[in-house]
């Protein structure tokens, strides 16, 4: 491909996964992904900081995307439903055309440590971003904290169930089915009381 065409990021993106998968995430250059991407570490580092962030881009866009949603469902809105519209609101990030991506990201990740404390990080920004946004609604203290749990615990079974079913369900059905299922599981849980 020539230098100039458009798309780099995306090109970048591609080729860091593959070498990742190929050959390990730490055995991997930047200059090898900008050479698989058809461009220069230049232009690599006009888009990312490290190889790191090839992996993490856009990671504040989530807890942003998370709290405005919430703030921004109708009054008497219940609190799952807030966490259903959160939820709703990064769908388009998992379009058909990025599960591939997905999967091969989550691989990724799940075989470095680094990494992984990394996605956690990322977490904590998002569950931050999502009990601030129920506290603005007038949502309880207690509520808060399971609400932000349940919600996070949503997404990230969400995300494991759409990576892994490739021509399967779209992630917004798989997010609704995933924290309609946990919420009853949490009021089973309820209903056995304490002993």
């Amino acid at each position: 491909m020539a230098r100039w065409e458009p798309n780099a990021q995306e090109r970048l993106v591609r080729a860091a996964l593959d070498l990742f998968v190929e050959r390990g995430y730490d055995a991997t250059t930047v200059a090898e992904i900008a050479d698989r991407a058809g461009l220069t570490k230049s232009t690599f580092f006009r888009h990312f900081a490290d190889k790191r962030e090839v992996l993490f881009r856009g990671q504040g866009d989530m807890a942003a995307r998370f709290a405005e949603a919430i703030r921004g469902a109708p009054a008497g809105t219940t609190t799952v439903g807030c966490l259903a519209a959160a939820l709703e609101s990064v769908a388009d990030t998992f379009t058909e055309e990025r599960r591939a991506l997905a999967r091969q990201r989550r691989a990724v990740i799940e075989a470095h440590s680094e990494l992984k404390e990394r996605e956690l990080l990322k977490m904590a920004r998002v569950r931050a971003a999502v009990a601030e946004a129920l506290r603005d609604r007038g949502v309880d203290d207690s509520t808060v904290l399971l609400a932000t749990e349940l919600g996070l615990l949503a997404l990230a079974a969400s995300y494991v169930r759409w990576t892994e079913a490739p021509d399967g369900p779209s992630y917004t059905e798989i997010a609704h089915a995933t924290l309609g299922d946990l919420q009853e599981r949490a009021a089973e849980l309820g209903a056995e009381g304490v002993r």
